[in-house]
């Protein structure tokens, strides 16, 4: 081999070592880098010695990263159930708490045991008007809570929404980017990470699976087939409420749901096109959760009502007047159930924080003037019917006869039961994830061999400096012959 030989593949091995450097250093340096992948060089042997340096190949695992985001979208789905679950039955309170439902309820049928025992102080029968008031009090309170949580639900679609709709652009934009750089010889591997790192913020609110195309470029497709970028990006629609009512729904048109360029899609079921994910659970939120407590609510609030709105318990009503709780101070009419837990109130001819007068609990609500004041038969009645086993008419109901208190435990029961449910569900999908985002990260950077390569590498380093030195020591003593 010639001197000039010699000192071309030395420059290239010393060329070929720094790149080497390079690379390691920043494999090392984003070990622990979201949507980062691996780096290599590729080094080949030249015909006439040394070496060339090759594209930097950067390393990924397309089916284990597709795994993990069909994962992440499921945990978010999950855990977005749970918590929409969870702050229903915080709203409604547990038994025990004094401002639970429950606890409204047995302060309610408290005061006419009392009020039963002795009817002629006025002082028991004004507490149970003042405690009638507040149980119907606290279904208004209960009604807007969870209207509230579908308004919270719905905000959050919408800004969701927004940065989806962000996020695919720049899916696109990246797309092009890795491709004309691609194109021109370039490294475009911090591309595709920055690429990895976008589709993966996507991934928690829609289930997503990717597609390669040529040049680098990726097409995005939910697990049911709905096109999120294949050449250009799909626009994401949804117009969100300035408030929302008890009546408003989906299937009423009174609320949004998606489109995709301009159709409309389903938003509910597993087959819907964007099914899974953060977006379809707000989207349960606010049209199957809520809507299903608000109804839970209205059965008991019409319970209440159906309870008191009879003409045997207290031969003093009018035909068609309302019981002890009216629909908004009016009778109930069975066809008007729905919101009801919003309109309940307490009569107020029995209110003594209004204009009523107490003692019409004892003597009825149609009487004309006061009774006999120890006649505790009409209270006894009342605190009786609170108490009886009787299925509600509501349509939400399963038909099981229940005291007017056993409905509400029913309801809490119900809703204890599903969010068990969803946060089991929810604790498989974390270990799930932790699992694959694991083997993930074993395929990673690891570095112990990352150092272990630094060593050959500066081996080589040495290797060809010293050839160099030997070959410019050579030339001195020729130059000195």
């Amino acid at each position: 081999m010639t001197y000039s030989a010699a000192m071309s593949a030395a420059l290239s091995g010393l060329n070929a070592s720094k790149r080497q450097l390079d690379v390691i250093s920043s494999n090392i340096a984003n070990a622990n880098t979201e949507g980062y992948g691996r780096r290599s060089l590729t080094l080949n042997v030249r015909e006439l010695g040394g070496v060339s340096i090759g594209p930097v190949q950067r390393a990924s695992d397309i089916r284990l990263i597709g795994d993990r985001r069909l994962s992440d979208a499921a945990q978010s789905e999950a855990g977005h159930l749970a918590s929409t679950l969870t702050a229903i039955e915080d709203l409604i309170g547990e038994p025990g708490d004094p401002a639970s439902l429950t606890t409204a309820y047995s302060n309610f049928e408290g005061a006419l045991i009392e009020a039963a025992s002795r009817p002629d102080l006025s002082s028991r029968l004004d507490a149970v008007g003042r405690a009638g008031s507040a149980l119907a009090e606290k279904f208004n309170t209960l009604s807007d809570g969870v209207q509230e949580i579908r308004m919270e639900a719905d905000q959050s679609i919408a800004r969701e929404v927004h940065r989806l709709n962000a996020a695919l652009e720049q899916v696109v934009e990246l797309n092009a980017r890795i491709f004309n750089f691609g194109a021109t010889g370039q490294n475009i591997a911090a591309l595709m990470d920055q690429r990895q790192s976008v589709i993966d913020s996507i991934a928690e609110l829609v289930p997503i699976r990717q597609v390669d195309r040529d040049g680098g470029r990726i097409a995005l497709y939910t697990p049911t087939s709905a096109i999120l970028v294949d050449g250009t990006a799909a626009e994401i629609g949804f117009d969100p409420v300035g408030l929302i009512t008890s009546d408003m729904t989906l299937a009423s048109g009174a609320l949004s749901g998606l489109t995709i360029n301009g159709n409309p899609i389903s938003t509910s079921g597993d087959n819907a096109p964007m099914a899974g994910g953060k977006l379809h659970a707000l989207f349960a939120a606010r049209d199957e959760i809520a809507p299903k407590a608000q109804a839970g609510l209205d059965l008991l609030a019409r319970d209440l009502v159906d309870r008191f709105q009879d003409p045997t318990l207290d031969t003093t009503l009018g035909i068609g007047a309302p019981g002890l709780f009216t629909d908004g101070g009016a009778a109930f009419l069975p066809t008007e159930e729905e919101g009801l837990a919003k309109r309940l109130e307490f009569n107020i001819l029995v209110d003594p924080d209004e204009v009523g007068e107490s003692w019409r609990i004892r003597d009825g609500l149609g009487a004309a003037a006061p009774g006999v004041v120890g006649n505790s038969t009409l209270v006894q009645a009342i605190s009786a019917r609170f108490s009886a086993s009787i299925a509600s008419a509501s349509a939400a109901s399963t038909g099981t006869p229940r005291s007017a208190g056993g409905h509400a435990a029913d309801l809490l029961t119900s809703l204890a039961s599903e969010r068990a449910s969803r946060e089991v569900e929810f604790g498989f999908h974390i270990a799930r994830f932790d699992t694959i985002k694991s083997a993930e990260l074993a395929g990673g950077v690891d570095t112990d061999h990352e150092l272990q390569k630094l060593l050959v590498v500066e081996q080589a380093y040495a290797a060809n400096a010293k050839v160099i030195q030997t070959i410019d020591e050579l030339i001195d003593r020729l130059m000195a012959i």
